[in-house]
């Protein structure tokens, strides 16, 4: 189905497939982006659950179910490692799948996410010991980010806040505009009004680098801003360094293919934004035929 080529080693059949990413919608491809810069060789296969996005303002149960899905057919379509490019599904439905779901249904398959490898790094750069996360109301309620970080660096304090309008203003392609400047100044204001220690800041949404040019721009100088791109690729590539069994059941052919559960067609008039160029994509339904 996906059209990846087989790998033959060692006189035996070695069947390899591609790494899986997935977003609710078209966020994590500012991850798989540099992913692709870090890792150029191995193929890849992007799902974005549009049809269903946002996942932010919904349920634990209903974002671990669509989660599911979209991960179950990642592996029916052939990737023995999936990448949660998503924060909101990172954070509400990840760990369940972990440690619940795979060693039932696929206990040969891994599956990651963004927010671990982001933890594990903000501690090292905060000098107040203070640091703030800017993501969607999903993700804020979930309260990840202070437990992850609490468990690598107990004494940071990390202060919250959600950030509605964001997403909005990035896919209707305002994110140079007037209204895009209101509203940046508007979220950092009230975190730096509520947190005025803070000299470490995460984008927590995989959106929010697009807005990274305008953020810095009104964001006071001693305050580092932290992307999750570049940190999720070299925790990918550390990952797969660890884990040669791993490494060893992905193809390496250097291609990539796209897949969206609503109209392709709207798709990939938004990939520009979030990946630097246009893709050919084709829709899924991953409601039908989803066990691996």
């Amino acid at each position: 189905m996906t059209g990846f080529t087989k790998t033959i080693a060692s006189g035996s059949e070695l069947v390899t497939g591609p790494i899986g990413v997935f977003d609710s919608g078209y966020g994590g491809l500012t991850v798989l982006k540099e992913i692709i810069a870090e890792l150029p060789q191995y193929d890849y296969i992007y799902l974005g659950d549009n049809a269903r996005a946002p996942y932010g303002n919904r349920g634990f149960d209903t974002i671990h179910a669509y989660t599911l899905e979209c991960v179950q057919q990642l592996f029916k379509m052939g990737c023995p490692l999936v990448v949660v490019a998503c924060n909101t599904a990172s954070a509400k439905a990840l760990r369940t799948i972990q440690q619940k779901d795979l060693p039932h249904i696929a206990p040969d398959r891994r599956v990651l996410g963004v927010i671990r490898p982001t933890t594990e790094m903000v501690g090292t750069l905060t000098q107040t010991g203070e640091v703030g996360i800017l993501a969607t109301q999903g993700t804020v309620t979930s309260e990840s980010y202070p437990i992850e970080i609490r468990k690598f660096f107990p004494e940071v304090k990390v202060h919250q806040l959600a950030c509605p309008m964001w997403v909005p203003l990035i896919e209707n392609n305002e994110a140079d505009s007037d209204g895009a400047d209101y509203f940046v100044k508007k979220y950092l204001a009230r975190i730096l009004t509520d947190a005025p220690n803070i000299d470490t800041l995460v984008l927590a949404c995989t959106h929010y680098p697009i807005l990274t040019k305008k953020i810095k721009q009104f964001l006071p100088g001693g305050i580092t801003l932290l992307s999750q791109g570049k940190i999720v690729a070299h925790s990918l590539k550390d990952y797969l360094h660890r884990h040669p069994e791993m490494e060893t059941r992905l193809s390496k052919n250097g291609e990539q293919k796209f897949y969206t559960t609503d109209d392709p067609l709207i798709f990939e008039k938004l990939t520009n934004i979030f990946f630097g160029a246009t893709v050919k994509t084709e829709k899924l339904d991953v409601t039908v035929g989803a066990d691996c």
